[in-house]
């Protein structure tokens, strides 16, 4: 396993995460344990989850909320030194409850979910606290100083968010500075060959504080794992996936076959083109069986020459390079 630095702090990290977002929904408590187990022997250290992982994600449906953490709280109690191996993330955010103040981001709402998080997981302290969306409503002096008392009391060690803007992250960095705070170190932010929005402004703002990004659904929702060979070889899309295959059918091609010409698997290309970005820090892969996680390690190897690199930004475009020169003279 490669390490990194998670942003600017001392942490080091393995350049392939672990998310959990599957376990007690598609993948059963007994395979989760096998993939964290096959997890930790391969050194993958980032183990990613949140607390609405889970459950149905519905606003009025709250019941099996929480299931991921406790899977992973019951692989923890397993002992054997499990807790020690792991950097452990979780998240805030969503609704946990139907109360008007189980979501977002409020001091009472923090406290709270990040006792119920330590619970469910069934340790004293949470390595990694993430934001899993900006709170419009909630000042950034209540949030940090929420944040401050929970590193204080040791139930977390460092804070990170998700799903923010270029100018959200610049805030909340000049008011955690402004209270002598480190603020973030990490962003988890979709980011793919096909989803590339934040090359305008949310990664330079993270290059300028020093904040790793973690990229969310590197293959693009499964679109870049090698989608058409599967289905020529007998495999069935879903009406969603089918729609977007078409919509992409020329990219798609012209993408597997480069991944052909240079012998590479189309999923390990899309991690390793990830992994060449000097802003990231890991990508999570969100296995749902132990072979899915095993075949993902394999895109650490893969080296990707200038002459691909080049051609990728073809096949799959960005916005033309970071704001405001995008789209200004």
């Amino acid at each position: 396993m490669q390490y990194a630095h998670l942003g600017r702090s001392g942490l080091k990290v393995g350049r392939l995460a672990l998310g959990t977002m599957n376990f007690g929904d598609a993948t059963d408590e007994a395979t989760s344990f096998k993939i964290m187990d096959v997890a930790v022997d391969a050194r993958i250290n980032l183990f990613d989850t949140a607390d609405v992982y889970g459950g149905p994600q519905s606003p009025d449906m709250v019941q099996g909320y929480g299931l991921s953490e406790e899977i992973i709280g019951r692989w923890l109690a397993q002992g054997g030194g499990r807790r020690d191996k792991i950097v452990l993330a979780t998240k805030l955010y969503q609704p946990m409850g139907l109360g008007p103040n189980d979501k977002y981001l409020s001091a009472y709402k923090i406290r709270r979910a990040a006792e119920a998080s330590l619970r469910r997981l069934q340790t004293d302290h949470i390595d990694l606290y993430q934001m899993h969306h900006i709170d419009r409503s909630t000042p950034w002096e209540e949030i940090w100083q929420a944040m401050e008392q929970l590193v204080r009391e040791g139930k977390i060690t460092y804070v990170g968010s998700s799903n923010f803007a270029g100018w959200q992250i610049a805030t909340a960095q000049s008011a955690a500075t402004s209270r002598h705070f480190m603020g973030l170190i990490s962003e988890q932010s979709l980011y793919n060959l096909t989803a590339r929005t934040i090359e305008l402004e949310v990664i330079p703002a993270l290059r300028h504080y020093g904040i790793g990004l973690i990229p969310w659904s590197p293959l693009g929702g499964g679109l870049l794992g090698g989608v058409l060979k599967k289905i020529e070889n007998g495999r069935r899309a879903s009406a969603h996936m089918q729609q977007t295959i078409e919509r992409y059918r020329p990219q798609l091609e012209a993408y597997e076959a480069l991944c052909a010409e240079i012998g590479e698997q189309p999923a390990d290309v899309a991690l390793a083109w990830l992994l060449h970005n000097p802003v990231l820090t890991s990508v999570i892969a969100g296995p749902r069986t132990p072979e899915q996680l095993a075949v993902s390690q394999k895109a650490l190897d893969v080296h990707l020459s200038d002459d691909t690199l080049r051609r990728l930004d073809e096949i799959w475009p960005g916005p033309g390079g970071e704001a405001p020169e995008a789209y200004a003279w």
